[in-house]
């Protein structure tokens, strides 16, 4: 048997992966129809069946499982030689990827990007909006704005800052309701939660707030749209304090509350920052978010 090729290897873990041909599809940029084909082809080579097909489920069977981390360790290979081939590239062109939490994205990497303009304008930035961590590896982000510390030997962070966020509720809300000060005042406060499962609730309670569930009245997980309620005068929400300066109409509250610390990381695969393109955008977003 010849060895398989690679674009069937990857339609396999793609759909392994995702347990969906429309899915892997999807993430590979092509039609379902042709993953399809690919996934069948790469059975037929190998003579085995790798996936059983329970309603629209791709379920890999005892095979596919079995064969399921050769693959990876070839993707993995295939990622990695990849990424030294893209590394080695010293073109200041191309498009660089950066990933970021939403309120970075919308707040602070705008201005990064506009210095970029002007500096490099032949590199296309591509931003990558996602409350999770992207995957770099994988090659989900080239550049990644992250408030933890990378923890895979692969990957290079640079420790940017401290950033501080606080509390913050419209003037029109602090007119109607008072200006509350201290943690004991936001027993009596509506507040803009994240999520249902209570995850900010008790963030909050261990920042030493007094807060229970029937405080939240509006739930948004995306961090610009819950701040944007905060702007129309729906309660008290947590915004990093940058972007909160930027934005009128809004007070600070629970002045004396602590204000919320954390870090600042870039962080991206060892390869990739000997890259021009992407040294350049990682020092040029090095030196914007230092400044804050």
């Amino acid at each position: 048997m010849n060895h398989p090729d690679w674009n069937l290897l990857r339609a396999f873990l793609e759909t392994a992966d995702t347990g969906s041909l429309s899915a892997a599809a999807r993430k590979l940029g092509q039609t379902q129809p042709t993953l399809s084909r690919q996934v069948a082809a790469l059975e037929q080579q190998l003579g085995v069946m790798l996936f059983e097909r329970v309603g629209k489920r791709m379920v890999l069977t005892a095979t596919g499982q079995a064969l399921l981390a050769q693959a990876r360790a070839m993707g993995a290979a295939a990622d990695a030689l990849a990424l030294m081939a893209t590394g080695r590239s010293q073109a200041v062109e191309g498009v660089v990827s950066v990933s970021a939490s939403d309120a970075v994205a919308a707040h602070i990497l705008p201005r990064a990007v506009a210095r970029l303009r002007q500096q490099a304008p032949g590199i296309v930035i591509e931003v990558v909006t996602t409350n999770q961590l992207s995957d770099l590896l994988r090659r989900e982000a080239d550049i990644a704005i992250r408030h933890v510390a990378p923890d895979q030997p692969d990957l290079i962070g640079r420790l940017i800052r401290h950033a501080t966020a606080g509390f913050y509720a419209s003037s029109a809300w602090v007119a109607a309701h008072g200006h509350p000060r201290t943690a004991a005042d936001a027993a009596h406060c509506d507040f803009i939660g994240a999520d249902r499962a209570g995850r900010y609730q008790a963030y909050l309670q261990a920042h030493g707030l007094p807060v229970g569930a029937a405080q939240f009245k509006v739930l948004a997980e995306n961090a610009s749209t819950a701040w944007e309620m905060v702007r129309q005068g729906l309660g008290i929400g947590t915004m990093m304090d940058e972007i909160a300066q930027q934005t009128p109409g809004v007070v600070r509250v629970l002045d004396e509350v602590p204000a919320v610390r954390f870090p600042v990381w870039l962080v991206t695969h060892r390869e990739l920052h000997t890259a021009r393109r992407i040294r350049c955008v990682f020092d040029l977003l090095a030196d914007e978010l230092r400044n804050g």
